[in-house]
């Protein structure tokens, strides 16, 4: 119920209002998405980890529109760093004007990282997008192989998504959604997201587990070994702001960690959604409301 009730908060002109209008709102927005992102890179990158930018935009309204979110993209692309990651939402392609748009989009932004040494990542929606997500990424993947998508283990079909993703670079979340018949108990979307784990360790692509729940990382770990998967073969991810001790931490022991930064003024919906997904993040985020620290 609470994290329906949050996704219902996230479509909430009213409610954006209110949040945006605090006046304890703008510091803790900085926490967790970065109003200057290139600083930003620059501080994670020399502390040793690698990024996932993200430039918050929802669905479109117009080819307009599309277009001003890929010359965002190609911007962003000349500040960042060879070994970044840019994560891309389709629907700020101009998914729901046309699959055709969004892939042709996508495919300019694809074509301009590949040849900065920068990958891309097309980013898990709303489950009814979801079809012309691995659709659009079947289609990139045959020019660009290192083309990564999202798997969200609250979908009943993970398993199954990841099973023909062999070989892919996978992003595996708990997913920040909500869908019919989609698993919605906490135990249910952690089991999910383990059996999903076994599959991608054990396959031959590239796993970004993307998680901050400690048993998890324990298990992706864990895996890892048990696969003799070498810690070049794999990435946690995290998201800017949280667990930042736990990321340089895993980091010191050598494994590949990448953190993915927001930015730009559409951060509402992304950080509703975040809560969403672990309502456990409301604790940091009520933290943050409290300390600067």
């Amino acid at each position: 119920m609470l994290r329906q009730a949050l996704h219902a908060i996230s479509r909430s002109d009213r409610a954006e209002r209110v949040v945006s209008t605090s006046p304890l709102t703008a510091d803790v927005v900085r926490r967790y998405v970065a109003d200057d992102v290139g600083r930003a890179v620059d501080e994670l990158t020399r502390a040793g980890l690698l990024v996932s930018v993200d430039h918050l935009g929802e669905a479109v309204h117009d080819r307009t529109q599309a277009e001003r979110a890929v010359q965002a993209y190609l911007a962003l692309l000349e500040r960042l760093p060879e070994g970044a990651d840019v994560s891309v939402r389709l629907t700020a392609l101009g998914l729901r004007l046309s699959e055709q748009l969004a892939l042709d989009n996508a495919a300019t932004i694809c074509e301009s990282a590949v040849s900065m040494g920068i990958t891309l990542t097309l980013d898990a929606e709303e489950h009814d997008t979801i079809a012309a997500l691995h659709s659009i990424h079947a289609t990139l993947r045959k020019e660009h192989p290192d083309v990564g998508v999202v798997v969200q283990a609250y979908l009943r079909d993970s398993v199954r998504r990841c099973h023909r993703l062999e070989g892919a670079r996978v992003r595996l979340c708990k997913g920040a959604y909500t869908a019919p018949g989609a698993y919605t108990s906490a135990a249910d979307v952690d089991r999910s997201f383990a059996r999903c784990l076994r599959v991608l360790m054990a396959g031959t692509g590239y796993p970004m587990v993307a998680t901050h729940d400690p048993r998890l990382i324990r298990i992706a770990a864990a895996l890892a070994v048990l696969e003799e998967r070498d810690p070049s073969g794999f990435e946690f991810q995290m998201l800017y702001g949280v667990r930042p001790d736990e990321q340089e931490r895993l980091a010191a022991e050598g494994a590949r960690v990448r953190v993915h930064v927001p930015y730009g003024a559409a951060w509402y919906p992304y950080l509703m959604r975040s809560l969403a997904e672990r309502p456990a993040n409301l604790a940091f985020f009520a933290r943050s409301l409290l300390t600067r620290g």
